[in-house]
C-alpha cells in the first residue's frame, strides 16, 4: 500500500514518525484508509481494530457502558433511519462540502400564493410556498445545469443529467426520506402540489414505491413549517447539492429611501466543492431568489 492509499493529517504523519511507525504499514494490516492516532497506538500494541469502524475506515463508534451512569433504555434504530445514517455519513466523510446563504424576498409571492387560495381549495389543494420552491428549484437547474450533474464513483467523471427529478425531505415518525418528484421542469403549480402532498402522505404511512425514491437531480429540506435561521444541509449522494429552507421572517429592510418591513426566506445552498465553486453558488442561489421574489419570472425563465 503506498502513501497515497490512506489518508492521515499532519499531526497523525508526525506522531507515527515520532514513534517509528510506518503509516502504509498500518493502513495495510488494519484495512483502514482514513488514519488516526489511536490506529498508530493499536498497531504498536498489536491490537485489532473493533466495532463498526473495522476495515472500512468508518466513523469509531467507542464501546461505553452508558447504564454504569445511570438509567437507560435501549430500542432498535429503525431501517430507514440506518440507512439515512449511513448516506450521510458517507456524504460527510467523502464530500468537501460549502454551505452558501441568501435570502429570497416573498412578499410578491405570498400574495400571489394567497390570491390563488380559493381555486386551490377547489381543486382539493393546499397551495404551499414549497410547490414554488420546488418549480423555480427547476427553472434554476436548467439555467445552471452544472447542479444537475454527478461524479462518478472514482471521481474522474462529471455525469450531467438531461432530467429534472427534485427530491423533497420527509420527517416521517420511521426516520427521514426523499421521494422524488419527477420531471418537476414539466409540472405546474398544481400538479407539484398535489404530489408533494401525496408523496408525503404515503412516506409517513411508508406506502412510497421503491421507484418514487432515489435518482434525483437535487433534493430540498425545508424546515419552514418547524422554526430556524439557517443550517447545513448535507448533501444527498450522488447529487452535488442540496436547497435547505427555513421559517420566512418579515425583517427591516433599506428600500426606496425608507426602512420597510420585508418577508424573507433564508435560504442554505450546500454544494459538493469537487464540482462546484464558491462563485457558481452565489450565482444560483442569486438567480433562485430573483425568481422568488418576482413569481411572473417564472413564466419566462
Amino acid at each position: 500500500m503506498s502513501d497515497k492509499d490512506f489518508i492521515a493529517s499532519p499531526a497523525v504523519v508526525a506522531y507515527a514518525g515520532r514513534k517509528g511507525v510506518d503509516l502504509s504499514d498500518v493502513a495495510r494490516k488494519s484495512g483502514r484508509t482514513n488514519l488516526a492516532r489511536e490506529d498508530v497506538d493499536q498497531h504498536m500494541d498489536g491490537s485489532a481494530p473493533t466495532g463498526p469502524s473495522a476495515g472500512g475506515g468508518e466513523q469509531r463508534y467507542w464501546d461505553v457502558d452508558h447504564a454504569a451512569f445511570g438509567s437507560v433504555t435501549e430500542e432498535p434504530v429503525t431501517r430507514i433511519a440506518s440507512l439515512a445514517a449511513d448516506n450521510l455519513s458517507a456524504a460527510n466523510r467523502m464530500i468537501p462540502q460549502v454551505t452558501h446563504h441568501d435570502r429570497a424576498d416573498m412578499r410578491a409571492l405570498e400574495a400571489f400564493r394567497k390570491s390563488l387560495k380559493a381555486e386551490a381549495s377547489a381543486k382539493g389543494l393546499k397551495l404551499t410556498a414549497l410547490a414554488f420552491h420546488i418549480q423555480a428549484l427547476a427553472l434554476t437547474l436548467d439555467a445552471f445545469p452544472l447542479f444537475n450533474s454527478s461524479l462518478s464513483a472514482d471521481g474522474k467523471v462529471l455525469i450531467r443529467k438531461e432530467y429534472c427529478h427534485i427530491g423533497v425531505a420527509v420527517d416521517t415518525p420511521h426516520g427521514l426520506m426523499v421521494p422524488v418528484i419527477r420531471d418537476a421542469d414539466r409540472k405546474g403549480l398544481w400538479q407539484i402540489s398535489a404530489e408533494i402532498a401525496d408523496l408525503a402522505k404515503r412516506a409517513g404511512e411508508r406506502k412510497l414505491r421503491p421507484d418514487e425514491m432515489g435518482g434525483a437531480s437535487m433534493s430540498v429540506s425545508n424546515l419552514g413549517g418547524i422554526g430556524g435561521t439557517a443550517f447545513t444541509p448535507l448533501v444527498n449522494p450522488p447529487e452535488v447539492a442540496i436547497l435547505g429552507i427555513t421559517r420566512a421572517e418579515t425583517v427591516p429592510v433599506w428600500e426606496n429611501e425608507s426602512w420597510q418591513p420585508v418577508l424573507m426566506a433564508p435560504l442554505d445552498l450546500s454544494y459538493d466543492h469537487r464540482v462546484i465553486n464558491g462563485a457558481d453558488a452565489a450565482r444560483f442561489l442569486a438567480h433562485y431568489a430573483r425568481l422568488l421574489a418576482d413569481p411572473r419570472r417564472m413564466l419566462f425563465a
